[in-house]
């Protein structure tokens, strides 16, 4: 939308900002000279000032003082004055960005009647103005020019001095990359009494009082922090170093799984060793369909579960966490697992 070069990301990656000459747009020219100001408009600008003074440095309160006394422009949907820009913005306060491109910076607003707006103001420090000025008008003819529901809708925009405003409808729910962006968060305390099953056997983490949200910089992957979770299920370097990664969580995981094939709770209060070590020690003795969680029938499509089941537990509970798998490679592991077990049911159905 706007121009067919977008550099804006965020909530309003789309509205991109550039253009030069301005004489062809079909809105009400500029004016340049603004008329003899009331008392009221002198009192309402003292009031602007002063909020300025209290959100904006120095440096930009002296620009904004150099335009106090013009209100000038206005064309779109909407007039706005200079005046209702700064008041909408709170003198364009860093509080209010929600969006940051490579010629414009988008901040939230909101118009005197209550009315939350985006407000895309255009850099000054641009290399390439030109087409920042074309792409600028080009934004503005589209949006004049088409009003469809799944466009933002334009309230208008204002040209002033070096100012270059648009000021469009404010969506609140950010942008799609926002959404679809992974957010890596550790649980700290996965086990079998925090995962939930809805009435189709469909699980849902629970309890997230211990979580953390981990760095998305890839330079930034341990946590230090106290080691804190359920004892049986805390990874033991973990516990040993106070660093918590996302593969903490995955050493976790491994125990859940071994629980599920044995029914066993990680610590057994008659046994003399963890569930986990039992399991593993029989595993890698031949002896995997032993552990099976006496409930359960063995049969071959099960057989075949459970041992691929400990490849992907044995893993989990690697004691070096650079070697165990990631929580997305245990899912694919895993659906590539319920997949082989219902094939094998199938065949068996077939045979008989």
């Amino acid at each position: 939308m706007g121009s067919a070069r977008m550099n804006d990301t965020s909530q309003t990656s789309y509205y991109s900002t550039k253009s030069s000459e301005f004489s062809n747009l079909s809105s009400p020219s500029v004016t340049t000279n603004f008329p003899e100001s009331s008392h009221r408009q002198k009192k309402n600008m003292s009031d602007i000032l002063l909020r300025c003074l209290a959100s904006t440095n120095s440096a930009d309160i002296r620009i904004l003082l150099k335009k106090k006394m013009s209100l000038q422009v206005i064309s779109g949907n909407v007039k706005f004055t200079w005046d209702d820009i700064l008041k909408a913005t709170n003198c364009f306060s860093s509080s209010l960005v929600i969006g940051e491109g490579g010629f414009s910076v988008v901040y939230k607003g909101k118009l005197q009647n209550g009315k939350e707006v985006a407000v895309k103001r255009a850099k000054k420090d641009v290399r390439d103005e030109q087409f920042m000025n074309e792409s600028f008008r080009t934004e503005i003819e589209t949006l004049q020019a088409i009003n469809h529901m799944n466009l933002v809708g334009f309230y208008g925009y204002l040209l002033f001095e070096d100012e270059k405003i648009i000021v469009v409808e404010y969506v609140p729910n950010g942008n799609l990359r926002e959404h679809l962006e992974y957010k890596p968060l550790i649980h700290r305390d996965i086990k079998s009494p925090n995962i939930l099953l809805t009435s189709t056997l469909h699980g849902k983490v629970a309890d997230f009082g211990l979580a953390k949200l981990a760095s998305t910089d890839a330079n930034c992957t341990v946590v230090q922090t106290f080691a804190k979770g359920t004892p049986g299920y805390i990874d033991p370097e973990y516990f040993r170093t106070n660093q918590l990664t996302s593969k903490s969580d995955v050493y976790s995981f491994g125990v859940v799984l071994v629980e599920i094939i044995t029914g066993k709770r990680p610590i057994e209060r008659t046994s003399k060793q963890t569930t986990v070590k039992w399991a593993m020690t029989e595993v890698h003795r031949g002896n995997a369909i032993n552990t099976l969680d006496p409930k359960l029938e063995p049969n071959e499509a099960i057989t075949v579960a459970v041992k691929d089941i400990y490849i992907l537990a044995s893993r989990c509970l690697l004691v070096d966490r650079r070697q165990r798998p990631t929580m997305e490679e245990c899912s694919r592991f895993l659906w590539n697992v319920r997949k082989k077990y219902n094939d094998l049911i199938k065949k068996e159905s077939n045979d008989n």
